[in-house]
């Protein structure tokens, strides 16, 4: 969506940044939110900025997810300053408006926010080496490090039951009893796949409701491109894209990268031949993640971190039959049965997680003690 220089002007005059803007222009290329570069200069030097327009269609309560944001915010620098790091690159610092809020309201109704930029540092859409991934491993695993001791249960939900897969398991079976597109009778090889795996789907729940597995702040959206690598360096810097911080599971950050990041075909894959988990970069993104987190996770979560895995395949790939079902109504297409492509991919890497289940758990007890 474009939007007009005089908003982006309007936006970011509200807030607390150094000097006069300079310019502003489109940045990244995020689908949720408008981002851009801002660049403000006082007596010659130049000060750089993020500023976002955040989504409230898909974002509903801003106020909550703002709040979750800057608490998570502040407790990581106030972590990232004791351990001796350089809190305006290793995390993300929000600028507050004029009056001392953490968000501005347009004249139009839109929610506008600013971030310090990170300089020296870039996002890389795809594994390009194991070395990516490690270091991805690594990032997430310090981030659950830096947040053990925040109180989790005081985050919003922003979207609420997100990986709750039981109450995405209703939805697929309602998609199923529905049957609005009439699709149902192709796909029942697919269906009879979900059905056979509902036990195993409310395990971390249970786990929870026990007192056995941890509720951690959890990010929800571990692909690689949501880390900053040091330009100088290679080595994860920063997690950004924090607006779907939630009270969750270590074990489905970690399960969900390993969905996105070692499988060894497309997401969208037609020949199903070609999808498997990669092993060795199974064991590289572990190896990260348990070095980063330092010992701080639990027995029973190190023991679930294949299930992890394996859970949020299973959860992706019936959401994309859901949707199937539906019509296509939540996930952009680009053919005709995409969705069910999808699905089929995900359903693939989860039987071939199955068949390798005694390795992955090998390499999670080699890297344990890390």
């Amino acid at each position: 969506m474009d939007i007009s220089m005089e908003r982006r002007l309007e936006a970011a005059e509200a807030f607390g940044v150094k000097g006069q803007v300079k310019s502003c222009e489109s940045y990244g290329s995020g689908h949720i939110n408008n981002t851009f570069l801002l660049v403000c200069q006082e007596d010659g030097q130049e000060y750089p900025y993020i500023l976002q327009q955040m989504n409230h269609e898909v974002f509903k309560d801003i106020d909550g997810l703002m709040r979750n944001v800057k608490g998570v915010t502040t407790f990581l620098r106030q972590q990232i300053v004791a351990n001796g790091g350089d809190p305006d690159r290793e995390t993300l610092n929000l600028i507050p408006t004029k009056d001392g809020k953490d968000y501005y309201i347009d004249s139009q109704g839109s929610f506008w926010r600013v971030y310090l930029f990170i300089s020296g540092a870039t996002c890389y859409n795809l594994v390009e080496k194991p070395e990516d991934f490690y270091q991805s491993g690594k990032a997430f695993g310090r981030f659950q490090c830096l947040l053990a001791d925040y109180p989790a249960d005081e985050l919003t939900e922003t979207i609420p039951d997100f990986h709750n897969t039981p109450s995405r398991f209703e939805t697929f079976e309602r998609a199923v009893k529905e049957d609005v597109m009439g699709r149902a009778h192709e796909v029942e090889k697919e269906i009879a796949f979900v059905r056979a795996r509902q036990e195993e789907m409310g395990l971390a729940l249970k786990l929870k409701a026990e007192g056995k597995l941890p509720v951690r702040v959890s990010h929800n959206d571990t692909k690689l491109n949501n880390i900053m690598i040091d330009d100088k360096t290679g080595q994860a810097l920063c997690i950004i894209d924090l607006d779907t911080i939630m009270p969750g599971f270590s074990i489905f950050d970690y399960g969900d990268s390993i969905r996105f990041g070692a499988n060894t075909a497309e997401e969208d894959e037609r020949d199903l031949s070609k999808v498997s988990l990669s092993l060795p970069l199974f064991e590289v993104y572990t190896k990260g993640f348990l070095e980063g987190s330092e010992g701080r996770l639990t027995e029973t979560e190190l023991e679930l971190l294949p299930y992890g895995a394996k859970m949020m395949t299973l959860e992706c790939g019936m959401r994309f039959l859901t949707d199937h079902l539906q019509g296509d109504v939540y996930f952009h297409t680009s053919r005709e049965g995409h969705n069910l492509e999808r699905c089929r991919t995900q359903f693939a890497l989860v039987a071939d997680m199955e068949s390798k289940w005694a390795e992955m758990k090998e390499i999670v007890k080699k890297y344990q003690g890390s």
